[in-house]
């Protein structure tokens, strides 16, 4: 598959605005979780602005693709790529977790461009393999993504859905497992160790690319290989660092749930700006 470079540096570029987007709006709201967020940026925006079939003046378009963030948590990349793209003005990133705002602390409906309220860990693959039979039922093609967290896929619901996703065949929907190695309670690997990671979902009948999860040209290059496996859906491990893009949060656990203070603020938006 041919990458145009020129493209590639765009996203990069997007990608590194989106950053400074959640930083600034974290620190507003003062509360929020910026290490996912940031180590789920580039996967965002490759599906946002290069994968994806969407229309942000038609949100409901009935042959869009379908997104859910099952991690919900790290919904403020999601919000900063939704605002770039359309769905709804800017300005409404200001008011991020504040009572009435569209853009709560988790996503629900009141969001333009999502579908589905999340943030119940463990569930979203469930709701995303629903999105794709209900596709096969109604006779249409577009396609489901679902970004897991990696301390997330511990729940077992999230391995019923794999197993029923293989069983039905379900080769129009993708999950992407945002590896950052870190989850509320530190290391994924102290709280529960997960490979051979890549081995169990083979096991379980899908379709398995491993990647770095920060590389823009290896992530459009797995999501769009996905659209050609046929019988069995796809999960591609894409391996990422927690607060990717701000030197002190990178790797370090606290930054799962601890906005920046003033200093750490100003100190992120120079790095990114």
């Amino acid at each position: 598959m041919v990458i145009d470079s020129r493209k590639i540096r765009e996203l990069e570029k997007k990608a590194r605005q989106v950053r400074l987007m959640i930083v600034e709006m974290l620190a507003r709201a003062g509360s929020g979780h910026p290490g996912g967020s940031l180590s789920s940026t580039d996967i965002l925006t490759a599906l946002y602005f290069s994968v994806m079939r969407h229309r942000p003046n038609d949100p409901d378009w009935p042959d869009r693709d379908r997104f859910h963030l099952s991690k919900g948590h790290c919904c403020p990349a999601l919000y900063a790529v939704l605002a770039l793209q359309g769905y709804f003005p800017k300005e409404e990133l200001t008011r991020l977790r504040q009572l009435g705002c569209i853009l709560q602390g988790h996503p629900d409906r009141h969001t333009p461009g999502v579908d589905v309220c999340s943030g119940s860990l463990g569930q979203g693959l469930s709701v995303a393999l629903g999105m794709s039979l209900a596709a096969r039922v109604s006779g249409r093609d577009y396609r489901t993504y679902c970004l897991l967290g990696d301390g997330e896929i511990q729940e077992g619901n999230v391995w019923e859905a794999a197993m029923a996703a293989a069983h039905f065949h379900c080769d129009n929907l993708c999950a992407i497992v945002d590896y950052n190695n870190y989850q509320i309670d530190g290391r994924v690997s102290d709280v529960m160790a997960l490979e051979p990671l890549a081995d169990k979902w083979r096991s379980f009948g899908w379709y398995v690319q491993a990647i770095d999860g920060h590389n823009m040209a290896a992530i459009i290059k797995a999501l769009e290989g996905t659209k050609k496996v046929k019988e069995r859906p796809s999960v591609i491990i894409a391996k990422t660092i927690k607060g990717k893009g701000v030197s002190f949060m990178e790797n370090v656990a606290d930054f799962h749930g601890r906005v920046p203070n003033k200093d750490e603020t100003s100190l992120a938006i120079k790095e990114l700006s």
